[in-house]
Order: structure tokens, then sequence, then C-alpha cells
């Protein structure tokens, strides 16, 4: 047993709890994974192991050194390349050292790390970043170079366990590539978490965190997606069995009331001819209104019940239904010229071209493309081009007089100065009234309460949800749909949402993501692949 947590408990600056009674224990060897929505508290949970958020209750033991690669680097950002890597004192006294200073104290810092240059120039070859010099400034690094650099850190110091947190998120389709042949041989003990599918197949057990403990599953992925629908399948069987019960306990409660309704009329009839006390008679009646309390009681615990178990399932079942019929209605005849490209190129401001070769390609209606490369190499700049926002430097480029819709991982097409309402009231070229609006809003999960909230405030699936519903509001469907990287920031379940939504789509799709899960899943199976120039 390396890491063992007993009782841990996260309480929210308001006050609130995000999870409570969480025990596990990591063994030697184990590549665990933590899964659960998005706002479980799942890096919260990693922190805490990791020993970076002490804000909790509860115990975690450690018996081994543990390395931790963060999601988000920013508080980092101040610091050299070397300090975040954690190396900078030894390299200052190796340095000092091999100028000539023999202070006993440099001695102990080096300890017997005399090769750690070394290992650091070895570490960031092997994970693509040779260039990065530990002088620089963090800050000056992409995300996917800072993300390389912690993963570097493994290498540089061996730890016997190793915490990653969303370590896919930044890397581009070949750094994917290295990290999961890594995580497939390495001996390190792991704990994950992570929303990439391919990643969490190489992970077992899987974790899901929930507000109220942990739920073990004893295999990978694949094995936690088919035990979640049995689960589901076995909680809409569940919730037929509690609607069929609660259908006869409101015919039994409307059979009981009639029954003390001509009760009651018979007690009044001889309370008149002096039958029944009138003592008794009051006793009577605030008995019946005390066992119709206990009824009505019943009755709202049982709806209360069912929709707590029915509204997620149900609602995210509803939001497939209706954007599958909003996108079947597109209209174009496959196979008219949407996109024509000859010798394109784009330059940025200094001269240098994007792409090597000049690109040349036809994209036609019913087409669906997957647009690869490394990052840097143009592919959110292809999108850019082709949707007139920028224009070419070399070669002509046709774009058709078409509905095209861009949604990328910041859903640019949500304006964050706006409240939820008024963001789908500005996309209702459909005319409805604003009751109807609202209505549209609940079928996508956004109630009353979340009317008057903030666009900037929005979790990632309550973007994805929302510009989902936005689109629903336009006259038309979308003839050419642009998906750029749409899966970053989103749990396993909104993934899976969003697969099944772009599955039936039928019209033109583009899509730039390097989780390959999704460029199959969404039929992307046509590729056009950039390269750095």
């Amino acid at each position: 047993m390396l890491i063992s947590a007993q009782d841990i408990a996260y309480r929210l600056p308001s006050g609130e709890t995000l999870f409570q009674d969480i025990y596990f224990t990591l063994n030697k060897g184990e590549k665990a994974a933590i899964a659960g929505h998005n706002g479980a508290g799942k890096s919260t949970l990693l922190k805490i192991i990791a020993g970076q958020e002490k804000a909790y209750t509860g115990t975690v033991a450690a018996s081994e050194q543990l390395y931790y690669v963060p999601q988000h680097f920013g508080h980092f950002n101040q610091l050299s390349v070397a300090a975040a890597a954690g190396i900078d004192t030894k390299l200052r006294a190796l340095s000092a050292v091999i100028d000539g200073d023999t202070d006993p104290q440099l001695f102990d810092i080096i300890g017997d790390d005399w090769d750690i240059a070394a290992r650091y120039e070895a570490a960031i070859e092997k994970w693509g970043i040779p260039a990065i010099r530990p002088e620089q400034p963090l800050s000056a690094l992409s995300g996917g170079e800072k993300t390389r650099l912690f993963l570097s850190g493994i290498d540089i110091f061996e730890p016997p366990v190793v915490l990653l947190d969303e370590p896919t998120n930044h890397l581009d389709y070949i750094a994917r590539e290295q990290l999961y042949q890594w995580v497939a041989t390495t001996n390190c003990t792991l704990l994950v978490v992570s929303h990439d599918r391919e990643l969490l197949r190489l992970c077992h057990p899987i974790w899901e965190l929930q507000a109220d403990g942990i739920k073990a599953y004893g295999g990978n992925y694949d094995f936690y997606a088919a035990q979640k629908e049995v689960e589901t399948n076995a909680l809409q069987q569940r919730i037929a069995h509690q609607e069929k019960t609660w259908k006869e306990a409101k015919k039994q409660r409307q059979i009981a009331i009639e029954r003390k309704q001509h009760a009651d009329a018979q007690a009044r009839k001889k309370a008149k001819t002096g039958g029944i006390p009138k003592i008794l008679l009051n006793g009577r009646k605030n008995a019946a209104e005390v066992s119709t309390a206990k009824l009505d009681q019943l009755h709202t615990d049982k709806v209360s019940e069912l929709r707590a178990e029915y509204q997620e399932v149900a609602a995210m079942a509803q939001l497939q239904r209706i954007m599958k019929g909003f996108f079947e209605q597109s209209g174009l005849h496959r196979g008219k010229i949407l996109v024509e490209a000859n010798g394109l190129n784009y330059g940025w401001t200094d001269g240098q071209l994007l792409w090597e070769s000049p690109r040349s390609f036809t994209i036609r209606s019913g087409d669906r493309l997957a647009i690869t490369g490394p990052n840097g190499s143009g592919k959110s700049s292809l999108f850019q081009l082709i949707l007139g926002r920028v224009m070419p430097t070399t070669g002509q480029l046709y774009v058709a007089d078409t509905r095209t819709l861009l949604l990328d991982q910041d859903y640019s097409l949500i304006d964050r100065s706006k409240t939820v309402l008024d963001q789908v009231l500005a996309f209702n070229e459909t005319g409805l009234e604003t009751a109807m609006v609202k209505t549209v809003l609940v079928n996508f999960l956004f109630g009353p309460d979340t009317w008057d909230k903030s666009c900037a405030v929005l979790s990632g699936g309550e973007m994805l949800r929302l510009a989902l519903c936005s689109m629903t509001l336009q006259n038309k469907t979308p003839d050419m749909i642009m998906l750029d990287e749409p899966t970053n920031n989103l749990d396993l379940a909104n993934i899976n949402i969003l697969t099944k939504i772009f599955a039936d789509y039928k019209g033109t799709l583009l899509v730039i993501s390097h989780d390959k899960n999704f460029i199959r899943e969404v039929n992307a199976g046509t590729e056009i692949a950039l390269a750095k120039a």
C-alpha cells in the first residue's frame, strides 16, 4: 500500500461540501484513474493527495515519494523553467562547483545528483522539447510544452508514484501517443485524473468520485463504460417500476379519500341526529386530515425520488433526440463543392508561411473530414481561412455561400457578457416568444434559476449545452459545422453526448481533435494532414 486515504472531506469556501467519506488505498504497481463529472472535485482530491491542498479533513498517508503533474500551470509562470522543474538550486550549485567554489554546502545541495544537467537534457529530448533552456521563463512556453516539461520531471527524478491531472489536455497526437506508451510500459504506480478515453483504457481500477464517496470499478475504461450502461438500464427499469408504483399509490389515495369523504358524510349525518358526540366527530376529522396529509407526503416523496433519479438520464436522452431532429434538417445535396483550395498558404506578420508546401484540397457537402497535425501546424488557422476571418497569403480559396458554424473549445459563439437567456434570445432567428424560448432552455437543462446567470461563469458542460441550444433556435441547420478541439474541458458524460450528437449530423463536418476516439466515433474518416513549415 503506497497511498491510503481515510475519511477525506472537502468543503468549498461557501461552506458547501464538495465531497466526503472518501476512502481508498493505492497499491504498488496499480494504475488507477479517478473519473466523475466536471465539478465533482477530482483535481481537488488529487491536490490533497499531492500535498498541494491543505484545507480538508481526514488523513492521507503516502509511504513513497509522490511526483505531481498539475493540470494548470499559472502559479508557476513567474518561475524559470529550472525552478518549475525543481532543479534550479542543484543546477546553480553544480555551476558554482564547476567554477571552482568549494563551499561544503554546495556539495550537500548536489548530493548524488552530479548528473542532474545531463538528466535534464536527456529528459527534455525524450519528451520532444530539446530547445527549452533551464533559464527560460516558464510563461514563454505553450501549454503543451509546459505539460511535456513536467512529464520530463518523471525521467529526471524517477519517482515511484506519479499523479497526473488531465495530462493530455494540451498535448498533440504525437505527444499523446508517447504518453500512452509510457503509461502502458512504466513500472511506476499511477493515479490519473482524465477524460481521455484512450488513456483511461490503460488504467485500472477506475474510481468514480461522487459527493458521498468513491465507487470503484475493477477494470479499465471499457469495463467502466459497460458497467455504467448496465447501471443506466437498471435505473430506467427502476424508474418504470416507480412510475407504476406511483400511479397505483395515486389510485389508492383517491379511493381512500373517497372512502373518507363518504365516512365523514355519514358521521355528520349521525351527528345531526345525536348519534355521535361532537368531540368524537372532530377527533375523526382531525385523524382524517392527518391521514390525508401523510398520503400527500408519501406522494410527494415518491415524486421527488423519481425526479432525482430520472432527471439526468432522461434529460440527456431528450437532448440527443432534440439535436438529432435538428441535424436531420440539413438540406444540401451531397457532392456540392463548399470549399476549394489551390496552392493555399498563410503568412505571419514576419513573413513566415504556415506550411512548407502550399495546400490544395476540395471539401464537398456531406464530407466528414479530420484536420490533423501536431500543435503549431496551422489547424485552427485553416479554419479561420475557411471562415474568411483571415485572408490567404498565396493561392486561391473558394468558399461557397453556405451556413457555417464553428464550435471550438472556448465556445466563442457564446457572448460571455450576456446572461443565459440573453444569449439564446440573440440566436432566436425562429422568432419564438420569450416564454417558448424559456421552454427550450429547460429542455437543455437550464431551469429558471439559471436564466439570469452570466455566461462567463458556466462550466464546460453548460457551455456545450448552451451552444447547442443556441444552434437550435436558428432558422435552419448549418450546412457545415467546424469542431475545433470540442472535447477539451468536457467530462466523460458530455463527451459521450457530443459524440452521439455529431455522429447523427447529416451535413458537412470538419473536426480538429487529438482525441482519436472522438474522430472515429463521429465518422470523420477522411483526413487533411498538416505539418509545420
